[in-house]
């Protein structure tokens, strides 16, 4: 006999949207509580949630918001990140400037990146969204676009897409991936990893910190390295170290050598608040040094006196840790080296907000 719970779960299917509406919404805090109760009759009423993202705004939302808890569980998670349908049903939603619950949708896609069902979304293709968004039918390009154009509300007043960077900082630890952030689109002709590395200084925590662990997680592809550095493509050198730099004065001859970007900055220039997000950032510089050609332009351009600064003025046991290493590696003489370093160096997303579910 089922748990008044359970026939509560039982009424988010109910014909009446006032029931559905009711039962939805008295849901929500059982989600995080007792998740089990939504794992009945062989998951059906996951089945249930997933139709109600399309019901009336405020239902979706509650459904949204239940299932962004429940993807917490291993069960629920693949079932819902292998759902290629409901994932195309899920992105249509989002590509849609009038949207409501966009931002929650981006959160669940997040989550849904922790499994590795959701690289299907590499070669799935979806109705072209309005023009204004993108004229690409490939899902994670449709994505991508939403991300960039969608920051702070200019797509969809209701949405900025900011957790999409975490759907991507997850899924750029796989090779494929990887290929992908570094490969000319054919639909506009632009490197993904370049659309969204302006945004390490953005006003969001949420987005800054996302592509920080997508740029990290990119950065693994070592052969990639020389188009990362060069100033005609990549150019990720000046995206890594302005966030890290404050306002800090360098020896003249020091400020000379640096990247033209990062000279003669304002005196009321911040820096990155979040230590972990600094983190980050030193270690992708790390793995950039996996080359020679990596060590010698960081020392031409000065990068050691941006970490030394970074080392001394970040009170962090984490960054100034990733300092000493990168310092190690700048700092140590090269003639003595017979081959590329080797062993590991960083990991691939460590940080704790990158790798847990979001919960809402």
């Amino acid at each position: 006999m089922p748990t008044e719970l359970e026939e509560l779960v039982g009424f988010i299917a109910h014909p009446n949207p006032q029931i559905r509406q009711i039962a939805a919404e008295n849901l929500v805090p059982y989600s995080t509580a007792q998740p089990a109760i939504f794992k009945t009759d062989s998951l059906t009423p996951i089945k249930h949630l997933k139709f109600l993202i399309r019901d009336q705004p405020k239902i979706a939302e509650h459904a949204l918001t239940i299932l962004i808890n429940l993807t917490s569980e291993p069960d629920i998670l693949e079932n819902v990140a292998a759902d290629d349908r409901f994932l195309g049903i899920a992105i249509g939603l989002l590509t849609d400037p009038a949207e409501p619950n966009a931002n929650l949708i981006s959160m669940l896609l997040a989550n849904l990146a922790k499994h590795d069902a959701l690289l299907s979304l590499l070669t799935a293709k979806l109705p072209t969204p309005p023009a204004a968004l993108s004229t690409s039918d490939l899902a994670l390009n449709q994505l991508m676009d939403l991300f960039v154009k969608g920051a702070a509300g200019a797509y969809n007043p209701n949405a900025d897409y900011d957790y999409l960077s975490y759907l991507f900082a997850d899924m750029a630890k796989h090779p494929s991936i990887r290929e992908f952030f570094i490969t000319p689109q054919e639909y506009d002709g632009v490197v993904p990893l370049n659309k969204i590395k302006v945004f390490t200084e953005h006003k969001s925590d949420i987005r800054r910190r996302g592509v920080a662990s997508a740029v990290k997680n990119v950065a693994f592809d070592v052969p990639s390295h020389p188009a990362f550095l060069d100033e005609d493509q990549v150019n990720l050198l000046p995206y890594l170290l302005l966030p890290i730099m404050g306002n800090e004065q360098y020896d003249e001859d020091d400020m000379m050598d640096m990247l033209p970007d990062l000279q003669l900055l304002p005196p009321d220039k911040q820096r990155e608040p979040d230590a972990n997000i600094v983190q980050t950032h030193v270690e992708t510089l790390t793995l950039l040094t996996t080359t020679r050609e990596g060590r010698d332009l960081m020392r031409r351009v000065k990068v050691y006196p941006v970490i030394r600064e970074t080392h001394s003025r970040v009170e962090d046991e984490g960054v100034q840790e990733a300092c000493e290493r990168l310092v190690q590696v700048l700092c140590r003489d090269e003639e003595d080296e017979g081959q590329e370093k080797g062993g590991k160096v960083v990991g691939e997303v460590e940080d704790e907000d990158d790798e847990k579910i979001v919960e809402v």
